[in-house]
């Protein structure tokens, strides 16, 4: 009889704690580094959102401030005139029965332009020419009559002295002599007002002929042949404007607070659309004294003084009405420290006052009253200086201004490091205290080529 055989005992199953901790024991090292790292890369992430994200600079073209010569400019829009307009109009009325010239003719002093009906004029000049005569003969009438009184006067007094006649018949032919003497006073007076009529009606006559006035072109012609004039000493009716083309004039409106600049015999440059790149000079004749308000009494309300410019020389095909711009040079000062005028911007004195451009805090102000306006923040002039990499907001106080510069008075040294672009950095994004980064010149000089290019292009 075989031997009984005791099957083997199974081994116990292995609890979770100690399948863990065989499991920890049979992690490599490799795995334990890889995982530490990324842990560590975990906790790094996590930190670096929770700190507070630095901005990064930004880009600012800038130049330095300088000292040199500085020239106020007001510029202003305005049209051409002639420096001499004439409208020609009739004194008497009539139907115009002949026109000789054409709108941009040259005429003469003195030349024929047209005619008016002279049919009744010239009746008139008759009539007047016949009671001239007739005055004048009655006139010689009471002459003779004179003379032959004085003869009869003369007889009867040698009669008299003969005691051949009375002193009666004396008498009566010295008073007979006097009234035939102020009858002849009275023709003479007679003769000279039909002389004044008869020269008043020459006057007419002529006037229907219509001569120039002067020498110059005919710029308007109003009427036509066969139309009616009607001469008024109350009211102009014009047939045509003749003007002098070779002298020519500007006219603009400059604002209230640039005319206080501007004053006679000042120099300008004048630009006429018509005639691109090209600058003529010209000097301010005339500055008005009375403003021309517009949109009175609204928020739209704008007051202007008219300023007239002369032209110096001759602008061979510039017309009345062409469009032009004009940059007249006030005041000059030497010595100044300039800086671009785009580099001058505006902040508020809270914005001003505080670093990086933060608010101040302030205490809540009421709501204004009901019919109030609300109190605006008071505006400062500044200028961004570059220091040791960041902006830094300066007041300043600035002078005369080109079309190209302006003069710091105060806030800006020569040699200061200035921010001048681009303007929607200036204008809103840039404040005290903010980190810039200098743009490249190239880049920059690239940039406006690329600009310039674009320009040239869609011209």
């Amino acid at each position: 009889m075989d031997a009984q055989t005791t099957p083997p005992i199974p081994a116990a199953p292995a609890t979770p704690t100690a399948a863990g901790a065989a499991a920890r024991v049979r992690m490599s090292w490799p795995k334990r580094i890889f995982t530490a790292l990324f842990v560590l890369a975990l906790v790094g992430v996590v930190a670096g959102s929770l700190r507070p994200k630095l901005e990064p600079p930004v880009t600012v073209q800038t130049s330095a401030a300088r000292k040199g010569s500085i020239t106020r400019v007001v510029t202003a829009g305005g049209k051409l005139q002639a420096a001499t307009e004439v409208k020609l109009s009739s004194n008497i009325t009539g139907d115009l029965v002949e026109l000789l010239i054409r709108e941009g003719d040259r005429v003469q002093k003195g030349q024929v332009l047209g005619r008016i009906d002279a049919r009744r004029y010239s009746a008139q000049l008759n009539q007047s020419e016949a009671a001239r005569n007739s005055a004048a003969a009655d006139a010689e009438v009471q002459n003779v009559r004179v003379a032959q009184l004085k003869a009869e006067l003369a007889r009867v007094e040698k009669l008299v002295a003969g005691q051949n006649a009375s002193a009666a018949e004396a008498e009566k032919a010295r008073a007979e002599l006097d009234g035939a003497r102020a009858q002849a006073a009275s023709a003479e007076q007679r003769l000279a007002q039909s002389d004044a009529a008869l020269r008043e009606a020459r006057h007419q006559y002529s006037l229907t002929t219509l001569t120039a006035p002067m020498d110059g072109i005919v710029t308007q012609r109003l009427k036509q042949v066969g139309e009616r004039v009607r001469g008024s000493d109350f009211s102009e009716d014009v047939l045509m404007v003749i003007s002098t083309l070779s002298k020519m004039e500007m006219k603009m409106e400059v604002g209230e607070h640039e005319v206080v600049y501007v004053k006679e015999g000042d120099p300008a440059e004048i630009e006429i659309d018509a005639f691109a790149d090209r600058k003529f000079k010209a000097q301010v004749v005339e500055v008005a004294r009375n403003a021309t308000i517009k949109n009175l009494g609204t928020e739209q309300e704008v007051t202007t003084f008219v300023v007239r410019l002369a032209l110096v020389d001759q602008v061979t095909g510039a017309l009345p009405g062409m469009s032009a711009q004009a940059s007249v040079s006030t005041d000059t000062r030497a010595g100044a420290v300039v800086v671009p005028i785009q580099a001058v911007t505006v902040r508020t004195e809270k914005e001003i006052g505080t670093p990086g451009g933060s608010p101040e805090k302030t205490t809540p102000q009421p709501p204004p009253a009901p019919g109030k306006k609300a109190r605006k923040e008071k505006l400062q002039k500044v200028v961004f200086v570059v220091v040791n990499g960041e902006a830094k907001a300066r007041p300043v106080e600035t002078g005369l201004a080109s079309d190209t510069e302006i003069e710091i008075v105060s806030g800006v040294a020569e040699g200061d490091v200035v921010v001048e672009g681009p303007y929607r950095v200036l204008s809103k994004e840039l404040a005290d205290g903010k980190k810039v980064k200098v743009e490249e010149p190239a880049k920059a000089d690239a940039k406006g080529d690329a600009t310039d290019k674009a320009k040239a292009k869609a011209k």
